[in-house]
C-alpha cells in the first residue's frame, strides 16, 4: 500500500488556528484542540456581532432622530410618515447626522414633513 502524502496541509491548518487564537487565555492559545474550539466559538460570535452592529446603529439613529423631532414638536413616526408622503428619501443615518450637525436643515425637513402629513389627513 502506498504511503499517504499529505504535504503541509495538517501543519498549515494547525498554524492557522493557533495564529487566530493568539492572545487567548492559557491553553486556548497553545493547544490545538482547545484553540480550535475557542476559534470556532469566536467566529460564531463575530458573525452574530456583524449582524447585531447593523441593528444597534439603526436603533441609535432612531433615538437621535426622535430626540431632534421632539425638540421641533413632532413625533418620530409622524416625521417619518410625513417624509414618505412628501417624497423625501433620506436614510436614517443621514437624518441622524443632520439632526446633530445641521439643525436648521433638519428643522426645514420637519416643516416639510408636517405640511405633507397635514395634506395627507
Amino acid at each position: 500500500m502506498p504511503r499517504a502524502r499529505r504535504g503541509t496541509n495538517r501543519r498549515d491548518s494547525r498554524k492557522k488556528t493557533l495564529a487566530r487564537a493568539s492572545g487567548f487565555f492559557l491553553t486556548k492559545s497553545k493547544l490545538h484542540r482547545a484553540a480550535q474550539e475557542a476559534v470556532e466559538k469566536a467566529l460564531r460570535y463575530a458573525y452574530i456581532g456583524r449582524r447585531r452592529k447593523k441593528r444597534d446603529f439603526r436603533a441609535l439613529w432612531v433615538v437621535r432622530i426622535n430626540a431632534a423631532c421632539r425638540e421641533a414638536g413632532m413625533s418620530y413616526s409622524k416625521f417619518i410618515g410625513g417624509l414618505r408622503s412628501a417624497g423625501i428619501n433620506l436614510n436614517r443615518k443621514m437624518l441622524a447626522d443632520m439632526a446633530i450637525s445641521d439643525e436648521a436643515g433638519f428643522r426645514t425637513l420637519v416643516e416639510k414633513a408636517k405640511a405633507a402629513s397635514a395634506r395627507a389627513e
